[in-house]
């Protein structure tokens, strides 16, 4: 179960990519994420090492990056 494990995430420089390390008692496993449009991060200036929970995950996988309020991108001006 890699919830009850360390889970190791990876950010690209464009943070536009996101892989998560983990191990799952038969061999490592690796998921990726590709984002279409935005960032996973908006600063590298204010970004450390740290150790985040698994909501802190699941919300930077949703776009929501943790001490910032706002989304990571803004649809298309002219969608409803």
């Amino acid at each position: 179960d890699p919830l009850s494990g360390h889970l190791f995430v990876f950010i690209n420089r464009r943070a536009t990519q996101m892989k998560v390390l983990y191990w799952d008692r038969t061999g490592f496993c690796l998921w990726a994420k590709r984002l279409e449009q935005g960032r996973f991060l908006s600063d590298w200036q204010n970004v450390t090492p740290r150790e985040m929970d698994w909501t802190g995950l699941k919300m930077m996988l949703e776009g929501i990056e943790p001490g910032r309020l706002s989304k990571r991108y803004k649809g298309p001006k002219n969608a409803q």
